[in-house]
């Protein structure tokens, strides 16, 4: 399994797409277990991301500053409809509505990082380097939060107090 730190984010945005389309095929069935997958799967990544890619890029590719700072808000609102979607029973009307909303976010925000800034991420450092940033990301992965209230205060402390370059 490769540890470039790219092709592995992009392996789990295959991942999360693939059960955002499994959840919208089983439409009208409990789709509670997927949910919980889905959202597990999600804090993870996000974790993942917020601890080692974002803090490293903004390091070494200040350029892009502007869009890890974006990424981290939309990480946050992620976290919170998140935390709302497992405070909901299935049954709720507006359950599977924010699952929608979820999916919609979280696509969006895969297509800004995987067209926009995941290149000049790529052009800007060497293979080592992405190699060393993924193989501290897989590191990281085996204690990942699974629950969105689990990393939010770490999440929150990763990112708070940094001022702009």
């Amino acid at each position: 399994m490769s540890s470039d730190a790219i092709t592995l984010l992009k392996r789990d945005h295959q991942e999360v797409k693939k059960l955002f389309r499994e959840f919208k095929k089983r439409e009208g069935e409990d789709r509670s277990d997927l949910a919980i997958q889905i959202i597990g799967e999600l804090t993870a990544h996000t974790y993942i991301e917020n601890e080692v890619m974002y803090p490293a890029v903004r390091e070494l590719v200040p350029d892009l500053d502007d869009d890890i700072l974006e990424s981290y808000e939309e990480h946050h609102v992620v976290d919170i409809l998140m935390s709302e979607i497992l405070a909901l029973e299935p049954s709720d009307e507006r359950w599977a509505a924010k699952m929608t909303v979820l999916m919609e976010l979280v696509e969006h925000h895969v297509t800004e990082e995987e067209d926009e800034w995941f290149p000049v991420v790529r052009e800007n450092l060497s293979r080592t380097q992405l190699s060393e940033i993924g193989a501290q990301m897989q590191e990281l992965r085996a204690s990942a939060p699974r629950r969105p209230e689990r990393a939010r205060s770490s999440q929150s402390a990763g990112s708070s107090g940094r001022g702009r370059k």
